[in-house]
């Protein structure tokens, strides 16, 4: 492959993960302080986001191209994988930013089409939890493409792949619908029970440790690897809450018991499938002294860092 800071890279996607990607690709010290011009990073967008006269599209491709990137037409979900397949095959590493609420099958074929093209190195969509452990057949079934991915990635020896688990998004945690801490309501819930444990991570983070493994890869290829900016429990997150923000907080638990009912109740609710999920524990939560970042040393922001940025409550 093209060394480190001259492979061409493209980035799928430019939402919070693909913009945080992307940000911290360019701000990399290996890029950064590079002898030689390097090419444009790469973001892969819809034709209708690049030619959108819509004042937000406008603004957030404006700063990507502040950033240097440079932006390419290509639909995930709607392009044949043979079309993918060319668009990929002019670059060294592909970094997938683009899966939350897609339609089912999009990254199988995305994948597909990484393989036919002989990419060099593929970041695929894994941005979260410990799909082997968690297994088929989950509460989740989302996650059961996760594993035929790492099925198809792991029968093949040409592409090099890396599979970055993050955990969960650490703003995830106050989406009053997930449930374990709804700040308007002043209500904080524990998933399973207080000490069930979950790893979360800010995107800037994700980016930052993204970026230097595709920058200083050392002996990470054709594994999984983990990253975390913090593993909590639902008690310790309750704690640091009531304590940033003061005042009296309503406490809940919704134990298994009440989980399993409510996904019986609402089978197809995709959140009530995150909650349990969640509350068995089970693939996502992961030691900090085992993570990329500790071990290579970078400063992450914790849930307390996170909560220190928040404004206060009315």
């Amino acid at each position: 492959m093209a060394s480190s800071s001259t492979q061409r890279i493209l980035v799928i996607g430019a939402g919070e993960l693909g913009t945080a990607m992307l940000e911290g690709l360019v701000r990399h010290l290996e890029r950064q302080s590079s002898p030689v011009s390097l090419p444009p990073i790469t973001v892969l967008l819809r034709a209708s986001t690049i030619n959108s006269t819509d004042d937000n599209k406008l603004r957030a491709n404006s700063y990507l191209r502040s950033l240097g990137a440079s932006l390419a037409m290509g639909d995930i979900v709607q392009d044949s994988e043979e079309h993918l397949a060319d668009i990929f095959r002019n670059y060294d590493t592909v970094i997938v930013c683009s899966g939350f609420g897609f339609p089912s099958g999009t990254q199988l074929r995305i994948t597909r089409a990484v393989l036919q093209a002989s990419v060099k190195r593929y970041f695929p969509w894994q941005w979260g939890i410990d799909y082997d452990i968690v297994g088929a057949g989950s509460a989740q079934d989302l996650f059961d493409e996760q594993l035929e991915v790492r099925k198809l990635l792991q029968a093949q020896a040409e592409v090099n792949w890396v599979v970055v688990s993050t955990g969960l998004f650490v703003s995830f945690i106050f989406v009053p619908e997930f449930g374990p801490v709804d700040l308007k309501g002043r209500t904080l819930r524990a998933l399973g029970s207080w000490d069930t444990r979950l790893s979360v991570t800010t995107p800037r983070d994700i980016g930052r440790v993204a970026a230097e493994i595709v920058y200083e890869p050392r002996e990470i290829n054709r594994q999984v690897v983990f990253v975390a900016g913090d593993t909590v429990s639902y008690d310790n997150v309750a704690n640091i809450v009531a304590r940033r923000f003061g005042g009296q907080w309503k406490r809940e638990l919704w134990d298994m018991q009440t989980l399993e009912q409510r996904l019986k109740d609402s089978p197809d609710d995709g959140m009530v499938k995150y909650q349990n999920v969640f509350g068995a524990g089970k693939g996502v939560a992961w030691d900090i002294a085992n993570t990329v970042n500790m071990q290579r040393g970078m400063e992450m922001q914790t849930v307390e860092d996170y909560l220190r940025e928040m404004k206060d409550l009315d």
